[in-house]
């Protein structure tokens, strides 16, 4: 689409030997949008798009006027056009739009169209990272046993998913065991400045020319927002509105209130990343920031590493907003270097966010914003967050009190604080807040190497002092790409971490989605029997009661160095500043703060065990799979090959009966409401991201159709099979 270019501002830009198109903010500003330069990054991020995409209908000249009126009121009614130039999906909710897609195309065979014209018209990557559960742990084995069980589960949805990797255009589907989906999309898929063939008028002229514009996307995973660390805008949405982006609809949205949140300083000794976005989230939600933009901004930026910034974009969902967006720098440039970006990319994207303003540096104004927060990063502390909301923060000091009182207030079980009960067949006993899960999962910290050379690194200290973890504990590692494993392996750590039965587990997101797998039989009795309150630490992104496991009713957000701190530990009633986590060999009580790595101590772990090459290497084919992968033989050709027997992936009856011309609207009556929530309810408390239980309709079904229950699966992997859904 040519934009109608009211403002006269697309322009070339040459990047070495290479001319690309663009449309120059700083044009627009000259020829009539006063003040632009003044707006957040994200804004301009916004305002590109809709100087780009002007047709003088979905985007009018009055919506770009409408951007530069921003600066004076700092918010807006008016409604916007935003068109991603991408669409990003993981598994749970990607299957289902594909599978949309897949109806389309026989919908145009039954009535003489040609399936061919049926692909998504922006490019999409699906990245399968949901479906893996950590059935075993605390073995070498247990990656292995995983996969192989991940496979045999859902081997129909990735049979259909190969078939729509090799049918439809402009539709990558990366491998399960490669990663989690922002991770691969941080190290590997955003470019930050994207770029694309157009024809296009410049100075009147036509050209076909090769069009730069910022990287954007929507994603339907809430935590697309990592990606914004990376000075990629973008978030999550629900499937109707990604199917929708995925066919080149625009998505509808207000121009957003910008809340600026204003760096300074740097952390302390001891403190994390994980610290930092807890401590975020608090404040943020306190402010109130939903369905508004986050903007961070300030000197303290140059103290965060874009992991820092990625594992504060990636909790956007958790403090509410639409994103948590970070410009872009030279710490931007020299990630994409890190990474194995090309030369010629990271080129362009210095020259594209200089000629646009886009480029963050020390002497940058500060942009104008509806509101200002400030942050001093030195006042930072250890923190956790729980037991049931991410924004409960809890200091690590204050941890043992904030149990005791949340098991009275919370729980009603303030008077049990020394209750014990045997644990049958085992030679110890379990109590209110002893943790039976500890998990190094998901993308918020795995992304981050220095939370994962830091948690290697205790895990070192402690095996060589002769800690071991308490019995009770299941513990698994589960990163968020290969590199990950890769790094700590070579520098010595996994083996570290083994010995404390942090054993790889899976690529994916695991217990932080809630596929933590089930406790070993005789806990899970104990706590059910006795109604126990016991705990889960994960350096996860979400903690809402019995979404990480069914029987473990207390979660809790933490860094990876504390997850291991707290298998150590075995109970949150153990006050990790001042109670010792065991003995040395020599009988000596050993503390916490012996064996916490210092901050100099990662940072050369991580300087010496990361290289480009390790991303080069792992991502170089990255769409090809492991053997098992490779095995699945497809069905179908243009169409696919639906199996009316299936329990995962059927036909969707949306276009039955459907003519070539569509029936007259009509009045919808006697609707009714399907439900009414109170406050605090979010769709985590009511996903079908969970198991199925025997007695539930869909478990009837599956039984009905000879479904044992051990091959159940999860209820959302199940959602493309309409019938189950019924």
């Amino acid at each position: 689409m040519t934009s109608l270019d009211s403002f006269r501002c697309c322009k070339t830009l040459k990047v070495g030997t290479k001319t690309y198109a663009y449309y120059s903010l700083p044009a627009a500003e000259k020829n009539g949008l006063k003040g632009i330069s003044r707006l957040p990054f994200s804004l301009k991020v916004l305002l590109e798009n809709l100087l780009r995409n002007e047709d003088g209908r979905t985007v009018t000249k009055e919506d770009l006027q409408g951007v530069a009126q921003w600066l004076k009121t700092k918010t807006s009614e008016r409604e916007i056009a935003f068109r991603p130039a991408r669409v990003l999906m993981q598994d749970f909710t990607g299957v289902p739009a594909v599978v949309d897609l897949a109806a389309i195309r026989d919908a145009m065979v039954k009535l003489g169209g040609d399936p061919k014209k049926i692909n998504p018209l922006v490019p999409v990557d699906l990245v399968i990272d949901h479906s893996v559960i950590v059935n075993f742990a605390g073995s070498g084995a247990a990656f292995k046993k995983n996969v192989e069980e991940e496979y045999k589960q859902n081997q129909e949805r990735y049979e259909f998913l190969k078939w729509a990797q090799r049918s439809f255009e402009d539709l990558r589907v990366v491998p399960p065991g490669t990663g989690i989906c922002h991770q691969v999309n941080l190290e590997y898929l955003a470019r930050t400045v994207w770029t694309r063939k157009e024809k296009l008028k410049i100075d009147g002229k036509p050209v076909q020319i090769e069009l730069a514009y910022p990287d954007t996307l929507v994603g339907t995973d809430s935590h697309t927002t990592m990606v914004n660390g990376l000075a990629v805008l973008g978030w999550g949405v629900g499937g109707i509105e990604a199917e929708a982006a995925m066919l080149g609809q625009p998505y509808s949205m207000v121009l957003p209130e910008v809340i600026g949140v204003k760096l300074t300083g740097k952390l302390k000794e001891g403190v994390t990343a994980t610290d930092l976005v807890l401590t975020v989230t608090q404040m943020l939600r306190k402010r109130g920031v939903v369905s508004k933009f986050v903007e961070f901004f300030g000197v303290g930026i140059a103290n965060l590493s874009i992991a820092d910034r990625a594992t504060i974009g990636n909790m956007s969902p958790e403090y509410g907003a639409t994103c948590g967006f970070f410009p872009i720098d030279d710490d931007t440039l020299q990630y994409l270097r890190d990474t194995g970006r090309s030369s010629d990319r990271v080129a362009l994207v210095a020259a594209y966010a200089k000629a646009q303003g886009l480029y963050r540096t020390k002497t940058t104004p500060d942009p104008v914003f509806t509101d200002v927060l400030k942050l001093e990063l030195s006042q930072i502390e250890p923190s956790l967050a729980g037991p049931k909301r991410p924004q409960d923060r809890v200091a690590l000091k204050d941890l043992k009190h904030g149990f005791a009182t949340s098991l009275d207030k919370e729980f009603g079980k303030g008077g049990e604080m020394g209750k014990r009960l045997p644990v049958a067949g085992r030679n110890y006993d379990l109590g209110h807040g002893d943790v039976v899960i500890a998990a190094i999962t998901s993308c918020t910290n795995t992304s981050n190497p220095s939370v994962m050379m830091g948690a290697g690194l205790l895990a070192r200290k402690a095996a060589a002092k002769g800690l071991t973890v308490k019995p009770w504990v299941k513990t698994s590692l589960a990163p968020g790409s290969q590199v990950v494993a890769e790094y700590l392996n070579k520098s010595g750590l996994q083996a570290d971490l083994d010995k404390l039965g942090f054993n790889l587990v899976a690529f994916g997101c695991t217990t932080c989605i809630g596929n933590s797998g089930p406790l070993a039989p005789e806990i899970s009795k104990t706590i059910n029997d006795h109604d126990l309150v016991n705990a889960a630490v994960l350096s996860g992104n979400r903690n809402f009661e019995a979404r990480v496991n069914p029987d473990v009713r207390a979660n809790y957000l933490a860094s990876p160095p504390l997850v291991v701190a707290y298998a150590l530990a075995g109970s949150m009633q153990v006050d990790l500043n001042r109670s010792p986590l065991g003995t040395d060999k020599a009988g000596k009580k050993v503390f916490l703060k012996d064996i916490w790595p210092s901050n100099r101590e990662i940072a050369a772990f991580v300087r010496k065990n990361i290289t480009k090459q390790m991303f080069t290497k792992k991502y170089g084919d990255v769409f090809k799979g492991d053997a098992l992968w490779r095995k699945i033989r497809v069905k179908g050709a243009l169409t696919y090959g639906w199996d009316a027997k299936s329990t995962y992936v059927q036909n969707p009856p949306y276009f039955v009966g459907m003519g070539r011309s569509p029936a007259p609207v009509t009045d919808i009556v006697d609707a009714r409401v399907l439900g009414l929530f109170l406050d605090s309810i979010t769709t985590d408390h009511i996903s079908p991201a969970g198991s199925i239980k025997l007695d539930s309709p869909a478990g009837k079904y599956l039984l009905a159709h000879k479904v044992k229950p051990l091959d159940f699966n999860l209820s959302i992997n199940t959602a493309p099979a309409a019938a189950i859904m019924r």
